[in-house]
């Protein structure tokens, strides 16, 4: 089934495709050295062929348990190994973040030192059900009145999310710290937009 895409969100690190839906999933393509990795991959024909351009993939790496998407089917295809909420990823650029370790909501989050991307599958959303319009990221609705504190106080300058467009430069870190400290003061303005915001 072919999906429809929003724009591709493309920074120097690589780019993201997002589905034109109210959850808005993205994926996004990592490019270091003519190696490419697949991070929570939507199977789109125009994102794949855009990330293979940017050199050989090389792994797919899926952030949250509960979240296969295509995943699997793409890592197959490519004949590249799957990393499923990994713990590290050697030789990689990059380091996985522990964000949640419970039975039923494994997360890690990717932090690409070097280039100071953080890549949050689902704890951190831009998207309108995330964000109710209010802020430029937020919280997942199911962890704002205790977010898990992981990723608080880390200096992106790319924040790429599983739902929503990226931020980029300085308003990054901005935004995740935003996120944070306004999680319980906004749920409410949160809980009433999801008729509006999670509707087709």
């Amino acid at each position: 089934m072919s999906v429809r895409l929003r724009p591709f969100d493309v920074f120097d690190a690589g780019f993201s495709w997002v589905v034109d839906e109210p959850m808005r999933r993205t994926s996004h393509a990592l490019a270091d050295d003519g190696r490419v990795w697949l991070v929570d991959p939507i199977d789109a024909p125009e994102g794949l062929e855009r990330a293979q351009g940017l050199g050989e993939v090389v792994g797919v790496l899926q952030l949250l348990d509960r979240h296969n998407r295509d995943c699997a089917q793409i890592a197959r295809r490519l004949g590249v190994p799957h990393a499923r909420v990994p713990d590290d990823l050697p030789a990689t650029p990059f380091g996985v973040l522990p964000v949640l370790r419970w039975p039923r909501w494994r997360e890690s989050a990717l932090w690409w030192p070097q280039r100071r991307v953080l890549v949050v599958a689902e704890l951190v959303g831009t998207a309108p059900v995330y964000t109710a319009g209010r802020t430029p990221a937020g919280i997942h609705l199911f962890l704002r009145v205790r977010p898990p504190s992981r990723l608080r106080g880390m200096q992106p300058e790319h924040l790429l999310v599983g739902h929503g467009e990226g931020i980029h430069g300085a308003a990054a870190a901005a935004a995740l710290e935003q996120a944070y400290a306004r999680s319980l003061r906004d749920l409410p303005h949160v809980i009433a937009a999801l008729p509006r915001t999670a509707r087709p």
